[in-house]
């Protein structure tokens, strides 16, 4: 057992998340009459323990960015509850969310804009301390420095302009505004997916070494299954608002039981030009979330479908320890 399945075995989770829902009203007719939902997360429950990575992966358009910023409450929940420690951030009151925000941050996915191009990168880090009033002038640049210094800038850098810095200085700075209030847990939105693949890896390490210097707890989501291989202690597959298939992310590449997830790993690209492996092509498209499939909705492409996979929706439980699943194939079996 390693250390971080030592630590998910003793410690209570940072972070609960159970029966979320996020439905997007779709409206028509001169009175905006409602009509369908969008149901982009639809009844997902997990955990995030102290200390540990938690890989969210899924093709484009299967709610990960949304299901990140729900939990933040970036974007109302529908339903459900995001407990925080002890705290459902679902049911929190503006002044007690406000609060809550100096340990939850987020990293965007695109770090140009999600910075003010009119605004010096000094003045965006410092925003948050402005905003929760901590610290006196002399301070908060201090932190500010310490912030940039962490993320492997320098002081000069506070005067100058979003512009002024390549992909992956901006999203280094977009790091440092989300450490400079000292978060315990940060969701990861696709943070290296604009940037090119060597640049990836220097803040994909920077991101490992600061969790283990400030003992940080990452959502990372990603559609990079080789990115999430690298940083994850643990991975969860999402498939059309719902997670499929969670498990510790060795257990997870090396015995995928979703078919959904072993056509992913089969895409992986492998360096050896020699190696050979079985390609899993995947038959139609992603159905609409606004009607989503009856049963499993990932049976109209699954290769492995059978009668009951198109009627009844499989229980997302535990397959094997610590390997959960929602697959009839795997569960009519255990």
């Amino acid at each position: 057992m390693n250390t971080t399945e030592t630590l998910n075995a003793i410690q209570q989770p940072l972070l609960s998340v159970k029966k979320l829902q996020k439905f997007f009203p779709m409206q028509s007719g001169l009175f905006k009459k409602v009509t369908n939902y969008v149901k982009a997360v639809d009844d997902v429950s997990f955990s995030i323990y102290y200390g540990e990575t938690l890989g969210l992966v899924g093709e484009s358009g299967c709610g990960k960015t949304t299901l990140g910023r729900a939990i933040l409450r970036l974007i109302e929940p529908t339903s459900g509850s995001i407990w925080f420690k002890n705290n459902d951030i679902a049911r929190l009151n503006r002044p007690q969310l406000k609060e809550m925000r100096r340990s939850v941050q987020i990293v965007f996915q695109d770090p140009y804009s999600s910075l003010d191009p009119r605004v010096v990168i000094g003045d965006s880090i410092q925003r948050g301390l402005n905003i929760h009033q901590i610290g006196d002038k002399k301070e908060r640049k201090e932190k500010v420095i310490d912030a940039l210094r962490k993320v492997g800038l320098q002081e000069y850098h506070l005067n100058r302009y979003p512009h002024e810095f390549s992909g992956g200085q901006r999203q280094r700075i977009v790091i440092a505004r989300a450490l400079v209030l000292q978060p315990e847990f940060i969701v990861c939105d696709e943070p290296v997916s604009a940037l090119d693949v060597s640049i990836q890896s220097q803040v994909l390490n920077l991101l490992k070494t600061l969790q283990q210097d400030m003992n940080l707890t990452y959502l990372f989501i990603s559609h990079n299954l080789s990115v999430v291989e690298h940083i994850s202690n643990r991975v969860a597959v999402m498939y059309l608002g719902k997670i499929v298939e969670m498990a510790n992310k060795k257990e997870l590449f090396n015995n995928p039981l979703h078919p959904y997830t072993q056509a992913l790993l089969s895409a992986i690209p492998i360096a050896d030009p020699k190696a050979r492996h079985k390609r899993v092509i995947l038959a139609g498209d992603v159905p609409s979330p606004l009607n989503p499939p009856f049963g499993c909705r990932f049976h109209p492409r699954c290769p492995l479908a059978k009668e009951i996979c198109g009627i009844v929706e499989p229980e997302f439980q535990q397959a094997i320890d610590g390997h959960s699943v929602a697959c009839w194939n795997v569960n009519s079996n255990n």
